[in-house]
């Protein structure tokens, strides 16, 4: 008499992983804040919330896309000059060290950075988190040009390792992305920052 063999096996195994993803969402609980952090890679506007807003690539908008430093787009070429070939010299020895730095802003016009923090407001529901994400058109560094946001993950964790070799710091603890030239090549970074608002 044969006997039936059931798949018992990769049920009990579904089971196993259901179980620890709800215990797992139920003990990690991050805050909103964080939580909406990690839902955007870099930046928070989706390419549909800023073609919506009509913005385009003369007003720094680079959408969801990785951007060659080399491109010639307003969003690096209005960039401090000292800035843009900082982010050019890193990402040549990135390049070396087999991690493609790309950009994800950069020079940003100032009705654009207001879009931005008018769409960070509806986001988070107040003035006060949305300035945690994304600074007023008069305060904001990449409308100066003086700032860049680095990506992807492993590019903008090189930087943050490497960045200081050429000036390149990271500012803001809850922004890993945005660097500046806070310091001389070879220098040391000052303390971050906790976020935008401070």
């Amino acid at each position: 008499m044969t006997q039936t063999r059931t798949h018992s096996r990769p049920l009990a195994f579904a089971l196993v992983a259901l179980i620890v993803g709800v215990a797992a969402a139920i003990v990690l609980k991050p805050d909103a804040s964080v939580k909406a952090a990690l839902e955007r890679p870099f930046g928070f506007v989706s390419i549909g919330d800023a073609r919506g807003g009509g913005f385009g690539a003369a007003d720094g908008y680079v959408g969801d896309d990785y951007l060659d430093v080399w491109a010639d787009l307003p969003a690096l070429n209005k960039l401090q000059p000292d800035l843009r070939e900082a982010v050019r010299a890193a990402a040549a020895d990135a390049a070396a060290d087999g991690v493609e730095l790309k950009v994800t802003s950069g020079w940003r016009s100032a009705a654009f950075q207001q879009y931005l923090l008018d769409e960070a407001v509806a986001k988070y529901g107040s003035y006060e988190e949305a300035r945690r994400w994304v600074s007023t058109p008069t305060g904001s560094r990449h409308v100066t040009g003086e700032a860049v946001d680095i990506g992807p993950t492993d590019a903008a964790d090189w930087t943050i390792r490497h960045g200081s070799d050429h000036g390149l710091c990271q500012v803001f603890a809850n922004e890993m992305w945005h660097f500046e030239l806070l310091t001389t090549p070879g220098g040391e970074c000052p303390a971050l920052r906790p976020d935008g608002s401070s």
